[in-house]
């Protein structure tokens, strides 16, 4: 009896030496390489397999986006600029995944983009990047919750919209101060819902263009229309761009989702590879089907966007003959805006969670609760979906509209400067000899992919809101339109004066904190290398492979 008293006494004191250590560690100067460490510390749990952060990413993305404002998009551009333009961001979004797995599988952290950027590049960006990705999400829950009170104005009217924004925003703190495993479990089966419905349409969809549901033969007839599938040129796809970023937005949740996944190493390559094909698949396929069945000169496009009886689904489903489309597309556009914003509420948690440890926001959101949640951080989320409840003052419609102009620009401020910190990660690889081969997964295409994100982002966040200086100017929306450029711009130059950080040296950078070793060696177990520590090609493998066998 003794001896187990005498035992437990010193685990207790190694365990308080530990936590000393960790938070003297924390505090020092080297404080933003802490995050994994202190996460794991204050309770986060990994308990996110692969199929949840697909999932997870996909209920992020598959939203209002897709099944409400495609149809604005193909009447703004016609049928082929709208597809050029999602391809192309189709294209930057393969980019930017690919360079935020790399770093994500090798260094797992929750809030994963503010802590990279702060690692590898600046501190004020990464705190400029972790403020303004919190902002979008958090702002994207308010969207969503408007959402949820149009789509319940459709069905009630006698019931005040702020009433169906409340009991969604119950529901979703509900959800999320549970174990991060049941979140991912709920969103998991909301967003399967939401995939099933998407190649639903594409098959309805189809079937309507052929014929074969009844009705005209239409083939591509309407990419024929008065000025082809290019009415307005260059401008056309141009102006897509910001429909398509918003519709792609939360794509990089996968990155949030690296600090609780139970196998990093594995399950965050994985997840990025599959998760942007089933996205470019479900978006180019619905993109194409819309633009074959509904001539872009239909009005009912644009009003798609705020109404979801000519949303552009429910237009393909009613040309079947689904008189109960309307209905249905209701129910599912309601579980949709519910998942996404549920997706929204966990990635904006976690972030404030990871500024919170980073000295970036209060202390008091670093406080994790008994289930492995970042109570305070979530609460704190849901608190700006308040915002939701202008519907009660103004036309649901209207004040969507105004949300959603944020989040688009935000979510390709989030993609150019993860691009810019994966540079920086690869100059410092070199800078200390490192190979890239000791990485789990190393992002193809370097760094012209990188480059190739930087450009066209820069070009699109910068002449998205040309039309606001056309004349008579338009100061209100000019002003809207650049709102989240402005907002970085004084997020950073104040931090920047205020703690006067230096930029990072590629030379001084921290490859160490926070990576699983032994995982590494797990992933790239029956991987073979060459003397040189260079991977062999899959036919010298395979080849090497046959004779012994044969011998």
């Amino acid at each position: 009896m003794e001896l187990n008293n005498e035992k437990s006494r010193f685990d207790a004191q190694n365990e308080a030496s530990t936590a000393i250590d960790l938070t003297e560690s924390c505090y020092s100067s080297a404080a933003s390489i802490c995050v994994t460490e202190a996460a794991e510390k204050a309770g986060l749990h990994r308990g996110l397999k692969a199929r949840h952060i697909q999932m997870i990413a996909l209920g992020g993305t598959i939203g209002t986006g897709l099944f409400m404002a495609s149809g604005k998009a193909i009447s703004n551009g016609g049928p082929g600029g709208a597809l050029v333009a999602y391809g192309i961001v189709g294209l930057l979004v393969f980019c930017v995944m690919m360079s935020l797995g790399e770093m994500s599988a090798y260094i797992p952290v929750s809030g994963s983009f503010a802590h990279y950027a702060r690692r590898f590049v600046d501190p004020s960006l990464g705190f400029m990047l972790g403020w303004i990705y919190w902002v979008n999400w958090s702002v994207g829950v308010a969207v969503e919750l408007t959402g949820v009170a149009m789509i319940m104005e459709y069905w009630v009217k006698s019931v005040p919209s702020v009433i169906w924004s409340i009991i969604c925003l119950v529901l979703l703190v509900c959800i999320n101060v549970f174990s991060v495993k049941g979140y991912g479990e709920v969103e998991y089966w909301i967003s399967f819902v939401k995939v099933l419905t998407v190649i639903a349409f594409i098959i309805v969809g189809i079937c309507v263009d052929t014929g074969a549901a009844g009705g005209n033969h239409i083939g591509v007839a309407n990419f024929h229309l008065e000025g082809g599938a290019f009415p307005y040129g260059f401008l056309g796809i141009f102006n897509v761009f910001i429909t398509a970023a918003f519709s792609f937005n939360g794509v990089e949740i996968v990155g949030i989702t690296a600090g609780e996944s139970e196998n990093p190493h594995k399950t965050v390559p994985a997840a990025v590879k599959q998760v942007f094909f089933r996205i470019v698949l479900f978006y180019i396929l619905s993109m194409l089907i819309i633009g074959l069945v509904i001539p872009y000169t239909d009005p009912d496009l644009l009003k798609g966007s705020g109404n979801v009886a000519v949303s552009p689904f429910t237009l393909v489903f009613k040309k079947a003959g689904a008189a109960w489309a309307a209905d249905l597309m209701n129910a599912i556009i309601l579980i949709t805006m519910i998942s996404a914003g549920n997706s929204g509420v966990y990635s904006s948690s976690r972030t404030l969670l990871a500024l919170a440890e980073e000295g970036s926001a209060p202390r008091v959101f670093t406080r994790i609760n008994r289930w492995g949640i970042p109570i305070w951080a979530v609460l704190a989320t849901c608190a700006v979906g308040c915002l939701a409840f202008l519907t009660s003052l103004f036309s649901s419609g209207v004040v969507f509209n105004w949300l959603t102009a944020l989040p688009s620009v935000a979510g390709l401020i989030v993609w150019v400067t993860i691009s810019i910190t994966h540079i920086r990660f690869r100059m410092g690889m070199r800078a200390q000899g490192r190979l890239v081969t000791s990485l789990p997964y190393a992002a193809p295409f370097f760094p012209f992919g990188d480059i190739f994100v930087i450009v066209i982002g820069c070009i699109v966040i910068g002449g998205q809101g040309y039309q606001t200086f056309l004349p008579p100017i338009d100061a209100k929306n000019c002003v809207s339109a650049y709102l989240s450029v402005m907002f970085c711009i004084v997020l950073y130059v104040g931090n920047k004066l205020y703690r006067r950080d230096p930029f990072v040296k590629a030379s001084e950078m921290d490859f160490e904190t926070g990576t699983i070793k032994d995982d590494v060696l797990h992933v790239k177990e029956g991987q073979a290398f060459d003397e040189n520590d260079e991977p062999v090609s899959l036919w010298k493998r395979i080849y090497r492979k046959t004779i012994s066998v044969i011998a």
